[in-house]
C-alpha cells in the first residue's frame, strides 16, 4: 500500500503542472521527438528537460533515444494509476450520497 501511496504521489505531482499535462496530451496523440514538443513552448531546450525527466522518473513517459533523436512515448499503463484511483474516489462517494439519500428518504417517511 505504501509503495502504490507513493506511486501514485509522484504521478500526481508529475500531472500538477500545466507544462507537463500539455505533453501528456500531445503525447496522447504518439510518439514525438523532444525537440518537437519543445518547439510547442515558450522555454528554453534546458527547462523544457526537466520537466520530460520529472514525467519520465514518475513512469508517464519514456525516452528512447536514437543518434541524437530522444523520442518520448507515453506511458499509458501508469495512467491507470489516477484512473484507478478516481474510481475508488467515485465508488466512496456514490456510496456516501446513496447512504445520504437513504437517510433523508427514511427521515421524510417516518415524518408523515
Amino acid at each position: 500500500m505504501a509503495q502504490y501511496s507513493a506511486q501514485l504521489d509522484g504521478v500526481f505531482v508529475a500531472l500538477a503542472d500545466p507544462t507537463r499535462r500539455a505533453v501528456i496530451r500531445r503525447l496522447g496523440d504518439g510518439p514525438a521527438s523532444v525537440g518537437a514538443l519543445a518547439g510547442e513552448f515558450p522555454m528554453a531546450l534546458p527547462s523544457f528537460m526537466k520537466h520530460i525527466r520529472t514525467l519520465e522518473a514518475n513512469g508517464l513517459i519514456h525516452t528512447v533515444k536514437s543518434g541524437r533523436v530522444r523520442t518520448c512515448a507515453l506511458n499509458r499503463e501508469r495512467l491507470a494509476l489516477v484512473d484507478g484511483w478516481l474510481a475508488e474516489q467515485r465508488r466512496i462517494w456514490e456510496g456516501r450520497t446513496d447512504r445520504l439519500e437513504q437517510f433523508v428518504t427514511d427521515t421524510e417517511e417516518n415524518r408523515s
